[in-house]
């Protein structure tokens, strides 16, 4: 019995909940992966999950020897990447979920430079905006705007510099705003929260003043495309990064409203699992973005005193 696959073996079972999901992201047959975990209760004589039809869950003996378990496979996986930091050439598939704008608008544009710099790196690109289970989902990186989630490490590595916008469709009807009294006349396209279902209010300020306001909606979406489609066909006003509005400005499809008044920025943030080493792959990527992003004119952060710059080699 090769211990080190049994332990790989039940440490993705326990991660994913399922024997089905951790043979296909170990690329085994279930009938291989359960024959493993079978093999390795008989070696420990103990029993590590508890199976039924409907769940898995870990017996008390399971709990502890996972825990040796990621610690043991993240020492040999050091071991083994020291040698590929070395060579300074990662291989494998690194998988990332973000959304379709951050995708679009900076991911897909640079991804030539990262490929000319790490060729034996493949990257499964998945697009979600909702908060996702990293372990059971098999992703490694995400990159996400707004709050963070406290179960992941997360390195902050741009800003989503907002402002508000209408298409000359909605302005020709409802008229422009200039002050916060003059938007009681309006409506917006307002934007769903991934976390809670709900529409978010706008943050403003000018100066000392300070506001926030929900304006009645006909539309709200959790989406960033149909939330920017739906203010260039006229539904509202919309509260629109930067970097999205841009052409949109250029072309005259979209104008900038209530320009006295700011909006707080969003960070943007690439998180990736706590609980596990951190591989050659997911740090050299993490890296690369934070560069890409720190140099975009629309989503560079200003520095952070006392921020690191590199994750450790």
């Amino acid at each position: 019995m090769d211990r080190l696959v049994s332990m790989q073996a039940f440490t993705r079972v326990v991660d994913m909940g399922s024997f089905a999901r951790a043979a296909d992201s170990l690329d085994l047959p279930k009938a291989t992966l359960t024959r493993l975990i079978q093999n390795l209760e008989t070696h420990l004589g103990v029993k590590l999950l508890h199976r039924t039809t409907r769940r898995i869950s870990v017996t008390s003996d399971g709990a502890a020897y996972y825990e040796r378990c990621v610690r043991i496979l993240a020492d040999v996986d050091e071991a083994e990447q020291s040698l590929t930091r070395h060579n300074n050439s990662p291989k494998g598939t690194l998988s990332v979920d973000t959304t379709s704008a951050l995708a679009r608008l900076v991911l897909i544009p640079n991804l030539n430079d990262f490929f000319v710099a790490y060729p034996e790196l493949k990257i499964e690109l998945t697009i979600n905006g909702k908060p996702i289970d990293l372990l059971q989902e098999g992703v490694d990186v995400v990159l996400r705007v707004g709050t963070v989630d406290e179960t992941m490490v997360a390195r902050r590595i741009g800003q989503l510099k907002l402002a508000f916008y209408a298409s000359p469709i909605y302005l020709n009807r409802f008229g422009t705003p200039h002050e916060l009294a003059d938007l009681a006349q309006h409506r917006a396209v307002n934007f769903l929260s991934n976390r809670t279902g709900r529409e978010l209010p706008w943050p403003l300020a000018r100066g000392r003043e300070h506001s926030e306001i929900l304006l009645p909606s006909a539309i709200s979406t959790n989406d960033g495309d149909v939330y920017l489609e739906s203010a260039l066909a006229g539904h509202g006003l919309a509260r629109l990064s930067r970097a999205m509005a841009e052409p949109y400005l250029a072309s005259g499809r979209l104008v900038e409203v209530m320009t006295d008044w700011q909006t707080e920025a969003l960070p943007i943030s690439a998180m990736y699992p706590q609980n596990r080493h951190l591989s050659a792959k997911v740090r050299v990527f993490v890296n690369w973005i934070a560069d890409v992003f720190g140099r975009h004119p629309h989503f560079g952060a200003a520095p952070q005193q006392g921020a690191v710059t590199q994750l450790a080699a």
